[in-house]
């Protein structure tokens, strides 16, 4: 190629490029750093009547965030009257830390109390206890009914305990007619148990794929199975289990790397009643 062809696709591309790493540096230092709070209604024909409308906080990976984020989070949903608030793991590595976390989010208000599940970065038999003796619930291949005709399972860590997690005894206890809820940490046990008499999955983990270009591709999800082995499927926002059952996966609120184009984030559900389709 004549040289003159090279300088001048160098004279476009260097600014162009120059551009685009501007771009995702401003991101990183701005949106990405400011917690969003995602308001999702999730339909269902199987939501009771008497559950029409309620809110579930979803709280996940709140490693690496700080106190003043971490207090500021918990002041905000203090105030949005929620029914439910679940945690989703990953507390933090250092149990300190994790301790100071699960005492702040457990002054929130929930009606009908507070659940979590660990994950990889969390050691159950330390976290639990403390999970007890602030008043949450820990579900470790476990489910409770929350009320009627609404169930609450959650499993072990699939990546820290493959052959302990099972989604079949979480759910073991609901009964046919529930809505039943699934909190795991990683969205990948979805793919590798059935998921069937699940009606949605709530995880965390992936943290949004972390770094993305344009918010579009994840190279840690796309070129490694060191988060995910099911590359950026479980990347964020809707996806489904191998058996087609939804599945929701938040960005989180923390992490130990700067974010880009990955903001944090709060889930808000709301459950809304869907009436059953008659046939004509």
């Amino acid at each position: 190629m004549p040289k003159s062809i090279i300088s001048q696709c160098l004279r476009v591309l260097l600014p162009v490029s120059g551009a685009v790493v501007a771009i995702h540096v401003l991101h990183s230092l701005t949106l990405d750093r400011i917690i969003q709070y995602v308001e999702l209604p999730f339909h269902s024909p199987r939501i009771s009547a008497a559950l029409d409308g309620y809110r579930i906080a979803f709280v996940t990976d709140t490693h690496g965030i700080s106190e003043r984020k971490l207090h500021g989070l918990a002041s905000r949903l203090d105030k949005g009257k929620i029914d439910l608030l679940l945690l989703g793991g990953d507390f933090h590595h250092d149990m300190e830390r994790a301790r100071r976390t699960i005492e702040i989010l457990s002054r929130i208000q929930a009606r009908d109390g507070i659940y979590g599940v660990e994950g990889n970065h969390d050691t159950h038999e330390d976290l639990f206890p403390v999970m007890d003796a602030h008043g949450i619930r820990p579900l470790f291949n476990s489910g409770v009914h929350i009320r009627d005709n609404f169930f609450l399972a959650g499993t072990a860590d699939v990546k820290t305990f493959p052959p302990a997690a099972s989604i079949a005894e979480a759910t073991e206890n609901a009964a046919p007619g529930d809505f039943v809820l699934l909190l795991t940490h990683n969205a990948d046990i979805t793919m590798r148990q059935p998921t069937r008499g699940i009606d949605l999955v709530l995880s965390g983990h992936t943290h949004g794929g972390h770094v993305r270009f344009f918010g579009l591709w994840a190279p840690a999800l796309t070129l490694s199975r060191a988060v995910s082995h099911y590359g950026q499927r479980f990347m964020s926002g809707w996806a489904k289990s191998r058996d087609g059952v939804p599945v929701y996966v938040s960005h989180g609120v923390g992490g130990y790397f700067p974010r880009v184009f990955a903001r944090p984030q709060v889930i808000i559900l709301t459950l809304l009643r869907q009436e059953p389709t008659t046939p004509p």
